[in-house]
């Protein structure tokens, strides 16, 4: 192919993706740097569920605004669902329904959420109405002991819920406090139980259930703390440190006792919470004040696909950089590595295992896989069956070697099931060839250079600069693409070359 036509799709490609840049950052406004301080959320609840044919009813506990959190804007995606919204003792809850359906369903609730200041909030003149704690014989004796220990303990409420906390997640309870938990020591079975206790002591209280703002992903737990009532006031317990205030970041869902939410009708029912910094709103604002001449540009961007789909998306667009840095090591630096690709998939699964221990991770697996493929070529077998054979020597190696971490009370040993089974096993099966055809230490050599530009490709990759300006500005990786066409004609010495061949340059 002529020079000129691969520099003229260069340029094209470029001018394309740095002028659309451009005209984003100057005219749009669109932001180039991360909203680390951003007190503007987007939160989604993904429900899903299998119908059954009948009648359909789903009900999910929403967020509702307090003193720390604003809902600024929310939507309901229930297409063919009838949808009701109601109020239900300080909770709000909405309710799906549908005469009859069938197969697999997903509803959405997305909300924009705004942090407010931290305040008292409003006294509530009428005491709430203590619930009956429910013990009963040997309950109720061990529960009027709980009582009089903390009192005896306590000089005001702070004191007492403090006290109670304690005394419940102690790693060595007493006999009636083992009574009242049972066997389902939960943090949530600990925190109903308080209730009933403060409830028996004439306290009202509750179990407030919410999300943190602070971690952005897919498929985010609840957490949940203690609300007691106190001289007019809801106060916020935290369940671990016992301390008579919870994190500014959490979120308030919903309180008591009730799971978040209740289905009729269906199988297999799930909740997925999302959460992303609000940077659709920040743009939409521009749009707001004039500033953004084609909206157009954001019904048509990453911003416009659900949250959990837009998380997604954050990580697969970082792989066109991971790809770019391993073509410019191989090309241009010399490094040898196995394959294309698979240093850069290594890289995707340090970013959940961190580097240090997504090494030492891959080292193992792959010493102990490469061993059991060597003793799989004296058993003579056909190429397919013999893959297929160290695929399942490695999902077997990653088993035990959770078990192991774990007992060992080593939590990124859990990790190691991140790792694609797929990658391990091709890296095994391409290691083991090139031992046999080119020697030990090509092979070591072609390990090591995979490590290093996986290592690489998640420093770069793990960039949160550069995670940004790929999903704000897609376009961006037109640039990556011209650079990688670039390099891909490059026929001249390599770096590593250059110390192999100095004697020649010397004469």
């Amino acid at each position: 192919m002529n020079n000129r036509h691969l520099y003229g799709l260069v340029f094209v490609l470029m001018a394309a993706g740095l002028g659309l840049f451009f005209f984003k950052v100057t005219v749009l406004g669109f932001p180039v740097t991360p909203f680390e301080e951003s007190e503007i959320w987007d939160v989604e609840a993904s429900v899903s569920f299998v119908a059954q044919k009948k009648p359909v009813r789903f009900s999910l506990f929403l967020p509702r605004n307090t003193e720390r959190t604003s809902i600024v804007n929310e939507q309901f995606l229930s297409r063919g669902y009838g949808l009701i919204t109601r109020n239900d003792d300080g909770n709000r809850q909405a309710v799906w329904s549908i005469r009859k359906d069938t197969g697999e369903q997903t509803l959405y609730y997305h909300a924009t959420v705004q942090r407010e200041g931290i305040s008292s909030g409003r006294k509530i003149k009428k005491i709430p109405d203590v619930v009956a704690p429910g013990f009963e014989g040997p309950f109720l004796d061990a529960a009027n002991s709980v009582v009089s220990e903390i009192v005896s303990e306590s000089a005001d409420m702070d004191i007492l819920v403090a006290a109670l906390l304690k005394k419940l997640n102690s790693d060595k309870p007493d006999d009636h406090v083992l009574l009242l938990l049972g066997k389902k020591n939960t943090l949530d079975k600990k925190l109903q139980t308080a209730v009933q206790i403060l409830a028996l002591h004439g306290s009202p209280a509750r179990v407030a259930h919410g999300i943190r703002l602070k971690e952005q992903g897919r498929d985010l737990p609840f957490v949940h703390w203690l609300q007691v009532f106190d001289n007019g006031f809801w106060k916020n317990y935290h369940p671990l440190t016992f301390e008579p205030e919870i994190p500014e970041d959490y979120l308030f869902w919903w309180h008591g006792a009730a799971p978040v939410f209740t289905a009729k009708g269906v199988d297999n029912p799930k909740v997925k919470i999302s959460v992303s910094l609000s940077l659709e709103s920040a743009i939409n604002a521009l749009v707001d004040r004039g500033q953004v001449l084609t909206p157009q540009l954001i019904a048509f961007s990453l911003f416009s696909l659900p949250i959990h789909v837009q998380t997604t998306y954050r990580i697969l667009l970082m792989i066109p950089v991971g790809a770019l840095l391993l073509v410019f090591l191989r090309n241009i630096v010399g490094v040898k590595t196995f394959g294309t690709f698979t240093p850069v998939l290594i890289a995707l699964a340090f970013r959940e295992t961190e580097l240090v221990w997504g090494l030492f991770f891959f080292s193992i697996m792959v010493a102990l896989g490469l061993s059991v493929r060597f003793y799989l070529e004296h058993l003579k077998l056909l190429l397919v069956p013999r893959i297929a054979s160290v695929l399942i020597v490695v999902v077997i190696l990653m088993a035990v070697f959770s078990i192991i971490t774990h007992k060992l009370g080593l939590v990124r040993g859990l990790s190691v099931a991140i790792f694609p089974m797929v990658i391990l096993t091709m890296t095994i099966e391409r290691m083991s060839i090139v031992w046999e055809e080119r020697g030990p230490s090509e092979a070591m050599q072609q390990g090591f250079g995979s490590l290093l530009v996986a290592s690489a490709a998640f420093a770069v990759m793990n960039i949160k600069m550069i995670e940004h300006v790929l999903f704000v500005f897609p376009e961006m990786l037109l640039v990556c693409l011209s650079g990688t066409l670039l390099i891909g004609r490059y026929t001249g010495y390599r770096l590593t070359e250059l110390f192999r061949f100095k004697v020649f340059l010397k004469d």
